[in-house]
């Protein structure tokens, strides 16, 4: 079960910087616009793909434990039988958040992060959340 509102609201509004795993370098494609509008919204987004150099401006990594600084939220745009091979190196970083994207779940996967004390959203698009949350306070 995902959190309420009122805790994904708090995740968004606390969180600066937002790892995109299978971020793509395209434009056309779902994560960069998504990843670009979380941009645009004012968070720093790190590409976590090994297959581009970079993308929204920003430097792409090969993986999560790459990445020099702190991530608030890694959001994840792969397929859900990918997810357990993700969840060593969120559990070692330790972000705020791990959100799947609508979709995307994989439940032995949430319950591990879960367990290391890191909220897991599955099933929901961080965009669409975002927007919803942010139109409900203007």
């Amino acid at each position: 079960m995902n959190p309420d509102d009122y805790t994904l609201e708090s995740i968004l509004a606390e969180a600066k910087t937002i790892a995109v795993v299978g971020l793509s370098d395209d434009p056309s494609r779902t994560s960069h616009r998504i990843a670009a509008y979380m941009q645009e919204a004012g968070y720093r987004i790190i590409p976590i793909n090994p297959g581009i150099d970079s993308a929204l401006g920003e430097k792409a990594y090969p993986c999560l434990n790459e990445v020099e600084w702190r991530i608030d939220i890694v959001n994840v745009f792969r397929r859900s039988g990918e997810i357990p091979a993700l969840v060593g190196g969120a559990i070692e970083i330790h972000p705020r958040a791990f959100w799947m994207q609508k979709g995307i779940a994989h439940l032995a996967s949430a319950l591990r992060l879960e367990d290391a004390g890191i909220m897991t959203i599955q099933d929901l698009c961080i965009k669409t959340t975002h927007w919803e949350l942010t139109q409900s306070l203007r």
